[in-house]
């Protein structure tokens, strides 16, 4: 369900998407080659996948379905509960709403290097209150459930990111250095890459 709702968001957002990463990609190969700065694969890869799901998550929370029921709900966990939890609404609307803020969480997080999980909780509640606004003025609906949710998903980013730092901290020093970290992300974009060759039908 979850890889569903990210498949559709790519496929409906992919022009502007591309443009912009391209755009994003040529800008800053142009300013660090005049800046003569030290590329590091790793870090602009993680850069530019932090943009893409900002992206992504904006199509997401901006799009306008019929099936869209406008109104307002106040009272914290009204609609959390009323969905059976086998049910694919609850995977959906409940779930959904955490998973798509985890890596928010984690990106916020990685950025800022807080001492503590509310400076991330701060932000959630203000991104996650404007987008339940900005839904309510396009004919979707403003739930303070979806703000709990998304406040959730990023409290758990926050928790993956002192996770990942911790395991970090112990792995091997090759590991940790830019050779490797560059390996990785070399893999990982092949490996997208050839998956949505593969869903658009190019490479079977």
């Amino acid at each position: 369900m979850i890889r569903e709702i990210f498949e559709n968001s790519f496929h409906s957002s992919w022009p502007s998407t591309v443009i912009i990463v391209i755009t994003l990609i040529t800008v800053r190969i142009a300013y660090l080659n005049h800046h003569r700065q030290q590329v590091r694969f790793y870090k602009e890869f993680w850069n530019l996948v932090g943009v893409i799901y900002i992206l992504l998550l904006y199509q997401l929370v901006t799009k306008v379905d019929l099936n869209y029921m406008s109104g307002v709900n106040l009272v914290p966990f009204k609609e959390i509960l009323r969905y059976d939890i086998e049910s694919e609404m609850f995977l959906s609307n409940v779930i959904g709403n955490i998973v798509l803020f985890i890596p928010f969480g984690f990106i916020i997080a990685s950025y800022i290097k807080p001492k503590n999980m509310w400076s991330n909780v701060i932000i959630a509640i203000i991104i996650s209150t404007t987008i339940e606004f900005v839904q309510l003025r396009i004919g979707r609906s403003f739930d303070v459930d979806d703000i709990i949710l998304n406040t959730l998903g990023c409290i758990i980013g926050y928790l993956l990111y002192i996770g990942f730092n911790a395991i970090l901290r112990h792995l091997p020093n090759f590991m940790k250095s830019d050779w490797f970290c560059n390996l990785i992300c070399i893999i990982i974009t092949i490996c997208v890459v050839l998956y949505i060759l593969s869903s658009m039908g190019i490479v079977f």
